[in-house]
């Protein structure tokens, strides 16, 4: 990292980001900006605070980066989705971060430059780490309804065991490789591909929009791909942190509103009923130790 980019001076990224009371962590995410790329970068923070968020305001102030407000609080899809929405048509790469992440050097331009090897990348993610240099299972398989039953009972009990490990795909973050999801947490889209695909379904409030996309994209025809050479360090849970609760109940709600998604039609009916089912008593009961 930090050698002289390779990519046309012209390659010009969106860096699309939701807020929700992040202004001081996304003042870090804007200082690192600047060393993760040499190329022209349209910076978007989309205001998901309810009357808008006067800190966040301040942080921006002589910075490049805009604010988009949405007081509606469309979620962190429909946030994207806004963001991207007011992106030049000239910006052909959407670079999706949450606030609470930081860019190591050359980290963008080497996403840029693994995607420009093949038109056929649509999506591409980072390594990435906690604080402690823990590495995060980014790129993960599409779950299929084994795969998350199994993840879903033993994931919190039995971390090794093997519908968890195939799931986060966890032996290997250190090749390139393709996956079948990147975490929305850090990704770097195509834009041709995210405007063919319809972007984030917004109808995910929060969780598993990425999962969505990654499934849609693959549908598609296009590449997920995991590119280790980029690596950026995720904070994790900065504006969720207080409402623990409520974002247990979001995730549920969500992986419901993915099962409906994955597996539709009147024959998948007493399957998506039965998970349902599980998945509010999941629900209910990390709820209750929460």
């Amino acid at each position: 990292m930090g050698c002289v980019s390779s990519l046309s001076p012209s390659t010009r990224i969106g860096i699309v980001t939701v807020s929700f009371r992040s202004s001081e962590a996304i003042r870090k995410l804007l200082e690192s900006i600047p060393r993760s790329t040499s190329h022209q970068v349209d910076v978007v923070v989309v205001d998901n605070v309810p009357g808008g968020d006067p800190e966040l305001a301040a942080t921006l102030e002589g910075s490049n980066a805009r604010i988009l407000p949405r007081p509606d609080n469309p979620g962190y899809g429909g946030g994207i989705n806004a963001g991207v929405a007011t992106l030049d048509p000239d910006v052909g790469w959407i670079f999706v971060v949450n606030p609470d992440l930081v860019l190591d050097s050359g980290s963008l331009d080497e996403l840029v430059r693994v995607g420009e090897r093949d038109s056929a990348i649509g999506a591409l993610g980072p390594r990435i780490r906690d604080s402690n240099g823990t590495v995060y299972p980014s790129a993960r398989a599409i779950p299929s309804l084994r795969l998350g039953v199994g993840h879903a009972l033993l994931g919190d009990l039995a971390p090794t065991n093997p519908w968890t490990r195939r799931y986060h795909q966890s032996a290997d973050y250190s090749t390139e490789r393709d996956a079948g999801w990147l975490s929305g947490a850090c990704i770097l889209v195509r834009r041709s591909a995210f405007e063919q695909v319809g972007g984030f379904d917004d109808g995910f409030f929060m969780y598993f929009e990425d999962v969505d996309l990654g499934f849609r994209l693959g549908q598609n025809g296009w590449r997920n791909v995991f590119v280790p050479g980029a690596t950026v360090e995720h904070e994790g849970g900065h504006s969720t942190r207080q409402h623990s609760a409520s974002m247990i109940s979001a995730h549920h709600t969500s992986a419901r509103r993915w099962v409906g998604k994955r597996y539709p039609g009147i024959a998948w009916w007493p399957v998506r009923f039965a998970v349902s089912i599980g998945l509010r008593l999941r629900n209910s009961a990390k709820t209750r130790r929460t």
